[in-house]
């Protein structure tokens, strides 16, 4: 290392700062959209996972046991190479090439579903660990079901999870990087192509690990 040539200005140097910056940027795209749908189902899952009703709450729970016990990118890769050969031949062609960006796509939404099963179980964590109490002094001021959840517990829950919740949002920028084993140009792929361009591999790394 002490004998190593350093040479940070090429990364200002075009191509690779554009690199950088457009990586940097599917980066965010890709967690903040995820993020979009892992937050809201994951708080359905969660609350799903805590009602009375054995159905509703089996289902949350297979969903949960699913997508958190296979690894994400397994997963990334049966949405992206194996789902689209399982649907009819028009639909997978659509899903694989026609689609709008279809590796950033399928990223977005396999990392919101993965995402959702973590947020969901701590939703349930955060729900069961409100008093009983709660839930019967609500249920004897005349509320429904629905607006125990929604005017007592729910409120309740979010707040002892905040948390565990900031470090998962975190994680999905993370996990993000896993976009680039289908193709998606996002930062560590970005700082992958710069290396290879440049041989600068610690400079390009150093870049991507302070952007993360």
């Amino acid at each position: 290392m002490g004998s190593y040539n350093w040479n940070w200005p090429i990364l200002l140097n075009e191509p690779y700062f554009g690199w950088i910056v457009s990586g940097f940027g599917y980066t965010c795209l890709i967690a903040v959209l995820a993020w979009a749908i892992a937050f809201p189902l994951g708080s359905a899952v969660g609350i799903a996972r805590t009602v009375e009703n054995r159905f509703v709450r089996g289902a949350a729970t297979a969903y949960v046991d699913i997508f958190r016990n296979i690894p994400l990118l397994v997963q990334m890769f049966l949405w992206y190479f194996v789902v689209p050969e399982l649907l009819p031949q028009d639909w997978g062609r659509w899903v694989k090439r026609d689609m709008p960006y279809p590796q950033l796509t399928t990223a977005i939404f396999c990392l919101g579903l993965y995402t959702a099963s973590r947020v969901g179980e701590q939703v349930r964590s955060g729900l069961d660990s409100i008093p009983r109490g709660q839930r019967s002094a609500g249920m004897a001021m005349g509320l429904t079901g629905f607006q125990v959840y929604r005017y007592v517990l729910v409120p309740v829950a979010y707040r002892i999870i905040i948390p565990p919740l900031t470090s998962e949002f975190l994680g999905v920028f993370k996990n993000s990087s896993l976009a680039l084993t289908i193709g998606v140009l996002e930062l560590t792929s970005q700082a992958r192509q710069i290396e290879e361009y440049t041989f600068a591999s610690f400079e390009a790394f150093t870049v991507a690990t302070a952007l993360y």
